[in-house]
């Protein structure tokens, strides 16, 4: 079983990754993502990455979109742990530059993140992040033909 306190330091280094993927920079990020077959990345550039090779992919291509980003904060909304399994869902804010763009313009991201041990480490299984940050209309989630 992996205690806790390992959970807690693998969410500080996650983290502590993101402000290095703000800035344009997915290694850090990369090097706590599961290398299973199963793990799972749903990003707000395009469609869910499955399997290692999809989610490292996907992950360099995203930090490529920004450069100088500065994290403002994260706020927890709910945390589960077990022994097989953790989750978070918190609100990540940042300012961020687009690569190639001027000004920097603040973020705020939902996000889900799913933890589980591999080999006597957490590591991060899934993670799902999306705009959403305040209440929407019903309308915006339906697709309206061209």
């Amino acid at each position: 079983m992996t205690a806790q306190g390992d959970l807690d330091d693998l969410i500080e280094r996650h983290h502590e990754a993101l402000g290095r993927f703000i800035d344009g920079d997915p290694e850090p990020l990369k090097a706590i993502y599961s290398r299973g077959d199963d793990v799972t990345l749903a990003n707000p550039f395009g469609p869910p990455a499955r399997g290692w090779h999809e989610v490292a992919e996907t992950l360099e291509r995203a930090a490529a979109h920004y450069e100088g980003g500065q994290l403002r904060e994260f706020e927890t909304l709910a945390k589960c742990v077990t022994s097989e399994l953790a989750y978070t869902l918190e609100m990540e804010r940042f300012e961020a530059k687009l690569a190639g763009v001027g000004q920097a313009g603040p973020v705020t991201l939902r996000v889900t993140t799913v933890f589980r041990p591999e080999d006597g480490a957490w590591r991060v299984v899934h993670r799902h992040a999306d705009p959403i940050s305040a209440v929407r209309p019903p309308e915006s989630v339906v697709e309206v033909p061209a």
